[in-house]
């Protein structure tokens, strides 16, 4: 067998090298056109239509400057499977043909988040996400669907995670069906007395909830008012009177809540009707329903502010009277 010589070695070894930088620079190439290639200077938004073709994606990327080359996204899309998801994508600065591809073809939409306050309203909630600018649609509907019927104490107050371009309806159907999970969780709880189900349990949980956002304070505030029903004595929360008069809005935007409010005829007024209010007077969060469920065991059958956030309690209308007097002192001090 010839023996190769070292010259001979010392050739191949400098072609491999050679082959190998070749080949180095060609997949650099590939990269840097695919991947960093892009006339992109900043992120942008793009909105994929339902049905759209790859065809007018890609005319709408080079028209909006977004590639430079339609030929390669087209190329990159099929690489990719060939097809592209709807939704709406947030295209980062510098994103190349096959970032961009690989995104819709897998459905990396942008994603945002909504947070829906505690003891927030129907009524507060679908004006919230009518200013959302990245939302879609509608918040109201005329079908028969659980969506378009939705009243307070129907949906669950939470932040949730979705894609960018959402439809508002499909927001509030997706806190219903967290309030029905919700429901779901607090089945093995005894009801307290006087109350007889699950509607009960959210009216004075949406009380509670609108009367004080203190979580420890909450089973107190619920104790004050499960002793009055039992004694058959009006509840007179404001937060009532507040949605009576409002029309279910439950905000009265700064304006005082004045004493002839109290005699407005409605039946959630709970200063001139006994008992609970007819349905809950806002959305509640699961520390003002654990509240309701598992209440402080008192004798309280008043509370008032005290001017620090919280409230004063008090077991008769006396002491009541001397923590409202102190309360008047300070709110008098506030508003100088």
């Amino acid at each position: 067998m010839k023996k190769i010589s070292k010259k001979k070695i010392r050739q191949i070894k400098d072609w491999i090298k050679f082959a190998l930088a070749i080949a180095c620079v060609v997949v650099f190439v590939i990269f840097f056109i695919f991947n960093l290639w892009s006339p992109l200077k900043r992120s942008v938004d793009v909105i994929v239509p339902k049905g759209a073709s790859v065809t007018s994606v890609t005319n709408y990327l080079l028209k909006n400057n977004i590639i430079k080359s339609g030929d390669l996204f087209y190329f990159s899309v099929r690489l990719n499977g060939g097809k592209i998801q709807a939704g709406v994508y947030e295209i980062p600065r510098g994103a190349g043909v096959w970032t961009i591809a690989d995104m819709f073809a897998h459905g990396r939409v942008a994603t945002t988040t909504v947070t829906i306050p505690e003891g927030f309203t129907i009524v507060q909630i679908k004006n919230m996400l009518k200013n959302i600018p990245y939302l879609s649609g509608e918040v109201d509907c005329n079908k028969s669907l659980p969506v378009c019927n939705l009243k307070d104490g129907d949906i669950f107050p939470d932040t949730y995670r979705i894609a960018r371009g959402t439809a508002r309806l499909a927001v509030l159907d997706l806190a219903h069906k967290k309030m029905l999970e919700v429901k779901d969780s607090f089945k093995n709880y005894k009801y307290p007395t006087p109350l007889k189900d699950w509607n009960d349990v959210l009216i004075l949980a949406s009380i509670v909830q609108k009367e004080t956002p203190i979580k420890r304070e909450m089973p107190i505030v619920a104790n004050v008012y499960l002793n009055r029903l039992n004694i058959n004595m009006k509840l007179q929360a404001c937060p009532t009177v507040v949605y009576a008069i409002t029309a279910g809005e439950g905000d009265m935007h700064g304006q005082p809540l004045l004493s002839g409010h109290l005699k407005t005829v409605n039946p959630y007024n709970t200063y001139i009707n006994y008992g609970l209010p007819p349905r809950p007077i806002a959305n509640v969060g699961r520390d003002a329903i654990r509240a309701v469920l598992k209440p402080a065991h008192t004798d309280y059958l008043f509370f008032v502010a005290d001017g620090r956030g919280g409230h004063k309690f008090s077991k008769t209308y006396a002491e009541h009277e001397k923590n409202h007097d102190e309360w008047r002192v300070i709110k008098s001090e506030l508003n100088k």
